[in-house]
């Protein structure tokens, strides 16, 4: 389970630097010692574009900004459409490792994050992989590659929270056929850990091709990836531990959900608060590791649900459901806290 220290906490709290300017935040490329970079953008499945946007609250957006803006760092994997863990590129593994026959599964990564309320709203990061080393070495932090994504006042699908949680829809360039459903989801008791799960989705049939995951913890204010991770990480590799058991998390939950609708504008916060049980069955479950799980499931009238969760305390979890209608169109985001009613 990733962890962050109390030092850092208070430091983040007590000394906050202002983040460099949006604008040399934007400059493309970031590095120039970059082996691939990929660029994205939201998808258009999601809301019709000729729908007038209308700003985010000011003061949800400045706390949503604070929470999720700075340096977070930690490791990502890809899973197959099953759950299961997929081995890295034999290129990129180092030689010693094809020696001794170890597989490699899991990415070091970064993810400087930047959002800002003036003199638009913005939101832009960088997900960065570093190449796999062998021990402590000179190169422990080599970039191998940047996807960059943002978005803009005009962005098409973008539900937040104020705690530093959002889902975002994207498409990557390229590929009109895959839409990418990115769930990132704060600890509730740890708002320096989070994780990012990523549903790629075939959309002429809106099925689910794979996943990627991120566990990330916040380590500094905003520097553009200029401190590279390296040995100094605080987590390690997850891809290859065990998935979350199927018992705790199926059964009956009591969910309070915050909702977002796509018919007027497509920047949203998550509002309201509707408590509601929920049953979840072991069958529509695909378990991940480090307590994290998702799930599909055909609704009424043709609707698809692409879910996330995370057990981020036994017994307690955080939640995000998309749902999408027949004709593959975004009608409603929601983010749920949940508590199993054994438990209450």
């Amino acid at each position: 389970m990733l962890s962050s220290s109390r030092s850092s906490l208070l430091w983040r709290n007590s000394t906050p630097a202002p983040p460099p300017s949006f604008k040399a935040a934007l400059r493309f490329p970031f590095s120039s010692g970059l082996g691939v970079c990929y660029r994205t953008t939201i998808s258009p499945l999601s809301c019709s574009s000729d729908i007038v946007q209308p700003a985010p609250v000011i003061t949800a957006w400045s706390e949503f900004a604070q929470n999720v803006s700075g340096e977070w760092d930690g490791f990502g994997a890809d899973f197959s459409r099953e759950g299961q863990p997929l081995e890295l590129p034999e290129s990129v593994v180092p030689e010693a490792y094809r020696e001794w026959e170890v597989k490699v599964f899991d990415w070091q990564t970064q993810c400087p994050t930047l959002a800002q309320p003036h003199p638009q709203y913005t939101f832009l990061y960088k997900s960065i992989k570093l190449l796999p080393t062998v021990g402590c070495e000179a190169d422990a932090a080599t970039r191998h590659s940047v996807d960059q994504r943002s978005i803009g006042p005009s962005a098409l699908s973008f539900s937040y929270s104020v705690s530093g949680s959002y889902v975002a829809l994207w498409r990557p360039l390229g590929d009109s056929q895959l839409l990418e459903v990115e769930h990132c989801l704060v600890n509730p008791n740890d708002k320096e850990s989070r994780v990012r799960i990523f549903q790629v989705v075939e959309t002429r049939m809106l099925s689910l091709r794979s996943f990627k995951v991120f566990r990330e913890l916040w380590y500094g204010p905003f520097r553009d990836g200029d401190q590279l991770g390296g040995c100094a990480t605080r987590s390690s590799g997850f891809a290859s531990t065990p998935a979350t058991p199927a018992s705790a998390v199926a059964g009956s939950w009591r969910a309070v959900l915050a909702t977002t609708s796509f018919h007027a504008g497509c920047i949203q916060q998550f509002t309201g608060e509707k408590v509601v049980e929920i049953v979840r069955e072991e069958k529509d479950l695909l378990l991940l590791p480090q307590d994290l799980w998702c799930s599909l499931l055909d609704a009424k009238d043709g609707e698809r649900l692409f879910s996330v969760g995370w057990l981020f305390e036994p017994g307690h979890a955080i939640t995000s459901t998309c749902v999408f209608s027949s004709d593959s169109k975004l009608e409603e985001v929601t983010m749920g806290r949940e508590t199993a009613l054994t438990d209450l």
